[in-house]
């Protein structure tokens, strides 16, 4: 089987799927959350793992938007929450108090605001698609550069730690999650994860500009006395706002009360898709 992760190698993708992967599967890097998703939609992979929610920085935006609009075949098959530990890198012949540029992915970059405001408040910040991509272009620039990322992506670069551990929090963590074609469930590459089960959804469609409208909406899951552990609003890219809801709840789609809860739902939006039902390992 071969499963998709937000590449180059030594993203902390990777080394969330390999901490979670049974087995033998080809791992298959991609440049965007968006193409991992994409290939278990089109069929191109069996599996992917994606980042969709940070501690510090909140949800993946990209993982949520390509789930919602794009992939309407593709479900939820488990999460892993992954400590996420930032090094800032650069190639052997740099030092720390040369460096002119700090390069990661925009989420990293927000994770470290305190390292870089008070360590290297000149230094320019530039975006990458990935962790790993930045400490890729840092090692091959040849300039004062560094990046931030994982140890294993200095590791997989040939390149240097200045700093180790330069997040704002020594408890940040990021949950992945590892996606599947919808339809009948086949061997798993994911080792058995042995954890209460959530329900993943989102919904849009309804009066969402009257008073109490969202309440309403809400009100089928607290009358059923399902637990709302999480909701957030991404635009629906229509007009102004108007949004998309992302929700999780505690409990299986086909318990019953989570059942009943979602097909009352169902009746008062114009769209409800369950992302899927799985472990919250």
């Amino acid at each position: 089987m071969r499963v998709a992760f937000l590449g180059p190698p030594g993203t902390f993708t990777e080394e969330a799927l390999q901490a979670s992967i049974r087995g033998e599967a080809e791992q298959l890097p991609v440049a965007t959350v968006r193409e991992a998703v994409m290939a278990v939609q089109t069929g191109d992979v069996g599996r992917a793992v994606v980042p969709i929610e940070n501690a510090l920085e909140g949800s993946v935006r990209a993982t949520l938007d390509t789930l919602a609009g794009d992939a309407p075949d593709v479900r939820i098959e488990a999460q892993v929450t992954h400590p996420i530990h930032h090094c800032l890198i650069a190639p052997p012949s740099v030092a720390l108090d040369a460096l002119t540029r700090v390069v990661s992915h925009p989420h990293a970059i927000s994770q470290c605001r305190r390292f870089l405001r008070e360590r290297l408040p000149r230094a320019e910040r530039a975006a990458a698609a990935s962790t790993a991509e930045a400490v890729r272009l840092v090692s091959a620039a040849g300039e004062q550069w560094a990046a931030i990322g994982s140890r294993l992506s200095a590791e997989r670069y040939g390149c240097k730690i200045l700093a180790e551990n330069v997040e704002d929090r020594p408890d940040n963590l990021t949950r992945f999650v590892w996606l599947a074609p919808l339809g009948p469930a086949d061997e798993s590459p994911l080792a058995p994860i042995d954890a209460p089960t959530k329900t993943s959804v989102v919904f849009w469609g309804f009066d969402d500009d009257s008073p109490g409208a969202l309440v309403g909406v809400l009100s089928e899951l607290a009358q059923r006395g399902v637990n709302l552990t999480k909701i957030e609003s991404r635009p629906r890219r229509v007009r102004l706002g108007h949004y998309m809801f992302f929700a999780d709840l505690d409990g299986a789609a086909s318990d019953g009360p989570v059942r009943d809860a979602l097909e009352a739902l169902r009746r008062r939006v114009e769209t409800l898709r369950v992302l899927g039902s799985y472990p919250a390992g």
